[in-house]
């Protein structure tokens, strides 16, 4: 029973998180927002990154209050919230105003993410001390597909029904996560009761202040910004570049833009499961090399080359990567910090925090000031900043991997 039970757990898990990562999508309405309100790229993109900074804040403060509130009551509360937040960027768009899509969609709707996320990883790892890497993976890749469910199913359903009414379609969108999110929530039960532990946790303080964890931080950071260089802003780089080529059927392009966000989700989810099963074979620290030396390659090719192909291909292996980094961190803090896991592993989500700025940040502030060159400068930044990850990743010692 008890491992049925915790079967259970773990696929409705990986539900909750495909439910919330469907913010992953939000280069799909990046330009139809821009263009809707006369918003630039830059002004637009804050929405996003306020969430994205907003989940690490909260996932890092839901780590720690875990065993306290319990999984289930935290996950609820976070599906409720990420809801609202959709809901409340309806009242936003019918009243053009840019504040109130910052506060429900970037500050309301990322609490509800940072709850939502952190829960299940935290909570399916202690149901499966046996197999981390690929049941971690298996949740987390809920969220990487996330943004292939409201690419090509959701938002342009939506879209379509009302006419491109992007007000109606978040409300919709919001209605929609008020029925099914607090469902699979509701499902997120603690290995052991809240409370049950020790409140006398011992502090994580002198943990995170030692060189290993501040040079795992970093690493992840850098990873996250790499990425997000493309989760941003992925669909409106492709439409770039189309448009180059000659191809100026707006319908056409922003639907070669949609399918680029589903297919590289895809790869996304998939580089949560696939990488993470990947460290329980050759270690955390290992694998986390790869990921640095494979990105390296691919924006090295995308400096110089203006091919919407090679281009496509680019981004899914970038994602496919970035997944990686999400599907190998949750068994890499609880190998290092194994008593810890909760509380650690949500600080370290600041890193993501802190990415969801600064990557659509460099990509906005580029296409603001520098269209013509603004993907060629971004990637100089995100090899840039690959490099140093792959630096820190060599100071790094792992744990032996089991034969």
């Amino acid at each position: 029973m008890t491992i049925q039970k915790r079967w259970v757990i773990a696929i409705m898990g990986s539900f909750a998180h495909l439910s919330i990562g469907t913010v992953y999508a939000w280069s799909f309405f990046q330009n139809p927002i821009s263009q809707s309100y006369g918003w630039s790229n830059s002004m637009t993109a804050w929405a996003f990154s306020l969430a994205i900074f907003v989940l690490g804040v909260t996932a890092a403060w839901g780590g720690k209050n875990l065993n306290c509130f319990g999984p289930r009551k935290m996950a609820v509360t976070g599906s409720f919230l990420y809801a609202f937040g959709y809901i409340i960027s309806y009242f936003a768009f019918k009243t053009q105003s840019l504040a109130l899509l910052y506060l429900g969609f970037g500050i309301i709707g990322g609490m509800g993410l940072g709850l939502v996320y952190v829960t299940p990883v935290a909570t399916v790892s202690a149901w499966f001390p046996d197999k981390q890497g690929l049941v971690t993976g298996m949740v987390v890749m809920g969220f990487g597909l996330g943004a292939f469910v409201m690419s090509k199913l959701i938002a342009p359903q939506f879209m379509q029904l009302f006419n491109n009414d992007l007000a109606k379609t978040f409300l919709s969108i919001g209605i929609l996560l008020l029925i099914i999110l607090p469902f699979f929530s509701s499902f997120l039960e603690p290995k052991e009761k809240p409370g049950s532990i020790d409140k006398k946790q011992e502090s994580v303080i002198p943990y995170i202040k030692r060189i290993d964890y501040i040079l795992i931080w970093f690493m992840f950071l850098f990873n996250i910004i790499a990425g997000m260089i493309f989760l941003s802003f992925q669909s409106p780089l492709l439409q770039d570049l189309l448009r180059e080529r000659g191809i100026t059927d707006k319908i056409i392009i922003e639907n070669r833009g949609a399918t680029l966000i589903a297919v590289s989700a895809i790869f996304n989810g998939l580089g949560r499961f696939f990488w993470g099963a990947v460290s329980d074979k050759i270690g955390r620290i290992s694998t986390f090399r790869i990921l640095f030396l494979l990105q390296i390659i691919i924006f090295s090719i995308l400096v110089f080359s203006k091919d919407p192909i090679i281009f496509f291909v680019g981004v899914c292996i970038i994602l496919l990567c970035y997944g990686g980094g999400f599907g190998v961190l949750p068994s890499l803090i609880k190998e290092k910090y194994a008593g810890l896991m909760a509380s650690i592993y949500g600080i370290t989500l600041i890193a993501w925090g802190f990415g969801g700025i600064i990557g659509p940040q460099i990509i906005a502030f580029m296409k603001d000031n520098y269209p013509d060159n603004a993907a060629t400068l971004s990637y100089y930044i995100a090899l840039a900043l690959l490099s140093l990850g792959l630096i820190n990743s060599l100071f790094l010692k792992q744990k032996a991997v089991n034969q």
